[in-house]
C-alpha cells in the first residue's frame, strides 16, 4: 500500500508542477499599438495647493476655471474645494488674500500681485502657491519673477520653485 501512497503523490506532485509551469493561459501576441500620446492644454485649469506638505498642481475642470490669471488666484483664495480636501489637499493662502490687481512689475520682468490683506505673515507654502498659480495662469515664465504687496508692505520678488 505505501508504494501506491507513493506514487499517486508524486502523481500529485507532478500534475501540480505542470499547472503551474503551465502559465495562466494567456497566449501571446503581436505588438499593440495604440494612438499618439495627447498633446496640448489640459481641459480644465490649474492652482497649486498643498499636499503632504509639498506644492501639488491641481486642475480643476473648465467649467469652473475662471477666465482671467486674476479670477485664477480669487479661486486660490478660496481654498480647495470639499472633493480637494477630502483627497488631503490643503492651502495655506488666507481667504483675505484675495488678490485686488495684478500688474507688469516696472522695475524688472516679472508681475506685481496686490492683495487685500497682509503678505509679510505669509508662509513660504502660501507664497509658493500664489506665485505658482500666476506662473501656470500664464501671465509669465515660471522663473520670471513674483512681487506680493498688501496692506502691510510689500515681499520681495521670487520665482516659482517648481520648474
Amino acid at each position: 500500500m505505501s508504494r501506491r501512497r507513493g506514487t499517486r503523490a508524486l502523481l500529485a506532485v507532478a500534475l501540480l508542477v505542470g499547472l503551474l509551469t503551465a502559465g495562466c493561459g494567456v497566449r501571446p501576441s503581436d505588438v499593440i499599438t495604440g494612438r499618439s500620446a495627447v498633446s496640448g492644454p489640459s481641459a480644465g485649469g490649474g492652482i497649486y495647493l498643498i499636499a503632504n506638505g509639498e506644492l501639488a498642481l491641481v486642475v480643476r475642470p473648465a467649467k469652473i476655471v475662471p477666465e482671467s490669471p486674476l479670477d485664477t488666484l480669487v479661486l486660490l483664495a478660496a481654498g480647495p474645494t470639499e472633493a480637494e480636501r477630502s483627497a488631503g489637499f490643503t492651502s495655506e493662502v488666507p481667504a483675505d488674500a484675495a488678490p485686488v490687481s495684478m500688474t507688469p512689475s516696472t522695475d524688472e520682468p516679472g508681475i506685481t500681485v496686490r492683495i487685500k490683506g497682509a503678505v509679510l505673515p505669509l508662509s513660504t507654502l502660501a507664497a509658493n502657491q500664489i506665485i505658482c498659480t500666476v506662473a501656470l495662469a500664464g501671465q509669465q515664465a515660471s522663473s520670471a519673477p513674483v512681487t506680493l504687496v498688501g496692506s502691510d508692505g510689500t515681499r520681495p520678488p521670487w520665482s516659482c520653485p517648481i520648474e
